[in-house]
């Protein structure tokens, strides 16, 4: 077994490779590492397994742009590998040449449906909308069929035309001498990319791309419990596919605003809550807000600053619907600044009778330092 590791990495590609770069350099690690070049190299019989499954990914788009957006959870169970017979070089080259003068076609391929390409949409959300969850409207721009030529980039009237320099195969070929004879190298038909058709007279509408931006205004329903980094997946509405291909997802990306009180670790909710001396002292029944309203909750007499209190179940709700957390809050005693006479008088009487006998200092800290200097 081998390590997943980045697709691009693997290939010793950039992010912005384009299908040449990627082809070409799936062909020099398929070249070096076939296991048929290799027996019984386990080493690079696991590295030709890593750049096949790079490969697969990369050179389709779809699965391309959906790695991208997600990384291998995006596209887990989409690269289907390779079986031990290996076959030999047709095997592992596909479209990109045939050995010995073989060959065959991928022109099926090229000419069959595509699936659209998925699209993200980052969401963002009050604190209290994920907690309790909520339904947006969202309005989004993709490519979608002319209605025009209904996506086929001719004018009405007109039709598609056999392209002449590949005769409608959509590859063209090119011979070369190798250590193991000739090599057909099969590319893309640069003038009609592939499909065997060429477009004379253009929609006007599309410009003959035979699609559109349109914007489109879609609700999405948000349960409660999300977090920033939640991703909600919306089925088929992403790019519309072409040739009869299947519409991409769009992934909704949340982000959370943090709120001015509270603070969230998971399904938990914790903050701080101001008390006065005296209910720290004497116990008292205080209010305590929490995400569905004040609350009554009696603190014991002597409570302390930093001493923690949990209501249970009066955190966030369980994304999957299934229980919630807990409310932590941590209560800060605030000390009186401005007393009047008569209350100083009943904390030096507390404190007498407490043995603590207060006595009163004189001088201010600053005054005293000054006064060691002679000042």
């Amino acid at each position: 077994m081998y390590n997943l590791r980045d697709y691009y990495d693997i290939l010793g590609i950039s992010k912005d490779a384009t299908e040449d770069e990627i082809k070409s350099a799936y062909r020099n690690l398929a070249k070096k590492y076939h296991p048929d070049l290799n027996p019984g190299d386990e080493e690079a019989e696991n590295n030709f397994k890593e750049a096949a499954e790079a490969y697969e990914i990369l050179s389709d788009p779809s699965k391309r742009r959906r790695y991208d957006l997600l990384g291998h959870d995006g596209v887990k169970g989409q690269a289907g590998g390779y079986s031990q017979g290996y076959g030999g070089f047709e095997d592992i080259f596909g479209d990109i040449f045939d050995i010995f003068g073989g060959g065959f076609s991928t022109s099926s391929t090229r000419n069959g449906p595509i699936r659209g390409a998925d699209l993200r949409y980052d969401l963002n959300l009050s604190f209290e909308e994920a907690v309790f969850g909520v339904e947006k409207e969202i309005e989004i721009r993709r490519h979608e069929d002319c209605e025009t030529c209904e996506g086929t980039g001719v004018e009405p009237g007109s039709s598609k035309e056999t392209c002449t320099k590949c005769n409608g195969t959509g590859e063209v070929r090119y011979a070369q001498q190798s250590p193991f004879g000739q090599i057909v190298r099969v590319a893309t038909c640069d003038e009609c990319g592939g499909t065997g058709e060429v477009i004379i007279d253009k929609c006007k509408e599309c410009t003959g791309t035979g699609r559109k931006i349109k914007t489109k205004k879609i609700k999405v329903k948000v349960p409660a419990g999300v977090d920033t980094g939640s991703i909600i997946s919306l089925r088929g509405e992403g790019e519309m596919g072409q040739r009869g291909g299947s519409p991409g997802d769009l992934f909704v990306f949340i982000k959370v605003e943090e709120h001015e009180l509270f603070k969230r670790e998971g399904n938990n909710i914790y903050f701080t809550l101001p008390i006065s001396f005296t209910d720290a002292a004497l116990g008292a029944e205080i209010e305590v807000p929490t995400l569905e309203g004040i609350i009554e909750y009696d603190i014991p007499q002597g409570t302390q600053t930093g001493t923690r209190f949990k209501l249970k179940n009066k955190g966030v709700p369980n994304v999957k619907g299934i229980g919630k957390g807990d409310l932590y809050f941590t209560v800060e005693v605030q000390v009186p600044k401005d007393l009047n006479d008569r209350q100083r008088e009943l904390l030096v009487d507390f404190a007498n009778e407490s043995g603590e006998y207060h006595k009163e200092s004189k001088k201010g800290f600053w005054d005293k330092i000054k006064g060691s200097f002679g000042n």
